[in-house]
């Protein structure tokens, strides 16, 4: 299935960015690290993996994997899967996600990631929207029965893949892929009540996963660990493509716990990992836990989902050694990379990106490759081209994806086919070379790197019988970013409810954890603008004011 329009494909490929090359699929790159690598290491499962799925970790060489890959694609295509299905999944990190998802592509299949903190709220919501041919999880993680919650909302097959996968693969269909096929089709929460579902392809995906390589230099030598969900931008463009790309050995980590993770660095040597700013922040100032952690073999650490501070590079890189890559992304293709090699200096790596496809600017990363992008001001319209006046940032380009799944296709661009973004960002003053991140235009609310669309979660605030009006905001959290908020306007007549009230009501409809509400404000009315809409950057204040932020 392939939604860029042909003519696209073909100026793409023409000028370089793209490949009209089967050997770029990734079926085609793994099978030929399977023969560059044999024996090697390719993937290890998570340290803790016994507590959580209750059979111990496996440790699989790129032939073993492979053998994997092709006897699970089996079970599917018994299922039924081929060429263009799509097929849903909801494992957490280990070897089986990856044999999961390499499955599905040497089958043509388009794998859909669901994030492990989905419940039956939002299976049933996205399932329909994406049209899953099968879903794919385990019986139980931890004290959750994943394979039943599943069966629970209904209309596909579950597949349970719980270890090694005993029948034998069997014949498998031919299949003649093209890097220009649809191979992801992710999910992002925006403004809306339903999460958006963002088709890629591998070309798309390949350019970012080459500059996400490119920044910490990865080579078949360097040990990956990944502890961010294999589910969207960070998980594939910063971890499996770059690890496809480059036949390093992926060490997987989830849930995130920090003991294993420590463990982890020094027991298989990790030379790259990812990590939010929260979590390394946390960890240069808790007291004496860096003193006899052993991270002597890791190189560079990539992070992003937050502004990140000039002191925290410089710590790591003047007490470890460790340079730390900023990352700004998005599922649908915004790829700004700050790197040590182009942006040396911590405070200013910390502060600003590199123009990507800023007018008449090369630079050295890959995926910046063909990459434009241009700053509009969001009230008159017009182009931003001086420093230091705010605007939202539009890209257009080969790491841009086609159009949201099942929509028009025009709705994300504007009238010259950029992607409107939705993030506010200026040219920096300082150095007009660079983008300076302002804020967000949209409301999602980042705690700890999960998206969080307020309006999905005001929706089910608002069913509760002592509501009235319901805005759902973020608030400052020294540890995860962001925490989310309740601000309610009462129903007249009955008593105001409590956070309690409203958390055991929303998780009374199985709505995933990480979007309950932290704090709740009970107030008399909701700000609003004269034509009505909610003044959310107001609450915002109000809360960061009372916070002491």
């Amino acid at each position: 299935m392939r939604l860029h329009p042909q003519t696209r494909i073909d100026e793409y490929v023409a000028a370089g960015w793209w490949r009209d090359d089967p050997a770029w699929t990734w079926d085609a790159l793994f099978r030929a690290r399977v023969a560059e690598r044999g024996d090697a290491t390719a993937v290890v499962d998570p340290a803790n993996r016994e507590a959580l799925l209750g059979t111990p970790p496996r440790r699989l060489s790129w032939t073993g994997l492979d053998a994997e890959v092709d006897r699970f694609a089996g079970v599917l295509h018994r299922a039924g899967v081929g060429v263009d299905d799509v097929v849903g999944t909801q494992l957490a990190n280990t070897v089986e996600l990856v044999v999961a998802y390499l499955a599905c592509v040497r089958l043509g299949a388009i794998v859909s990631p669901f994030p492990m903190q989905y419940r039956e709220h939002e299976l049933s919501t996205l399932a329909p929207v994406a049209g899953l041919r099968a879903f794919v999880t385990v019986t139980r993680f931890g004290d959750r029965p994943l394979a039943e919650e599943a069966g629970s909302v209904g209309g596909f097959p579950v597949i349970t893949l719980d270890g090694p996968v005993a029948e034998p693969a069997g014949e498998l269909p031919s299949v003649e892929g093209h890097p220009s096929d649809v191979v992801t089709l992710c999910w992002t929460s925006g403004t809306e009540a339903t999460p958006k579902g963002v088709p890629r392809c591998a070309n798309g995906w390949n350019v970012i996963g080459e500059g996400c390589a490119a920044a910490p230099a990865l080579t078949a030598d360097d040990v990956i660990l990944s502890p961010f969900p294999l589910v969207n931008m960070a998980g594939f463009g910063g971890v499996l493509v770059p690890w496809l790309l480059t036949g390093a050995t992926l060490v997987q980590h989830h849930p995130f716990d920090l003991p294993t993770f420590l463990g982890q660095i020094a027991r298989e040597r990790v030379t790259y990992t990812l990590a939010t700013p929260a979590l390394l922040t946390g960890m240069l100032r808790a007291p004496g836990l860096l003193d006899s952690a052993d991270l002597s073999s890791l190189r560079v650490i990539g992070s992003g989902s937050a502004p990140l501070s000039g002191w925290l590079i410089r710590e790591w890189r003047d007490r470890f050694g460790i340079e730390v890559t900023n990352f700004f992304g998005s599922n649908e293709g915004v790829p700004l990379i700050s790197d040590q090699h182009t942006v040396p200096d911590p405070d200013a790596r910390a502060a600003y990106f590199p123009w990507f496809g800023g007018p008449g600017l090369t630079w050295p990363n890959p995926t910046s490759a063909g990459v434009r992008t241009r700053l509009v001001d969001r009230e008159s319209g017009d182009d931003v081209t001086e420093p230091g006046r705010p605007g939202e940032l539009r890209v257009t380009g080969p790491t841009i994806f086609s159009g949201y799944w099942g929509s028009p296709g025009g709705e994300p661009f504007d009238e010259r086919g950029y992607y409107r973004s939705g993030d506010v960002f200026e040219i920096a003053a300082e150095d007009p070379t660079m983008l300076r991140y302002v804020d967000r235009a949209r409301d999602l609310v980042v705690r700890g790197g999960m998206n969080i669309s307020p309006a999905e979660v005001e929706a089910l605030i608002v069913a509760h019988p002592a509501v009235a009006e319901a805005a759902v905001v973020g608030y400052p959290d020294e540890v995860l970013g962001e925490r989310a908020a309740a601000v309610v306007v009462p129903a007249p007549g009955v008593p105001p409810p409590t956070l309690e009230d409203l958390v055991d009501a929303l998780r009374a409809q199985r709505i995933a954890s990480y979007k309950l509400p932290e704090r709740l404000e009970v107030v008399e009315a909701l700000p609003r603008n004269p034509v009505g809409k909610i003044l959310k950057r107001e609450l915002r204040e109000r809360l960061r004011e009372s916070s002491g932020g």
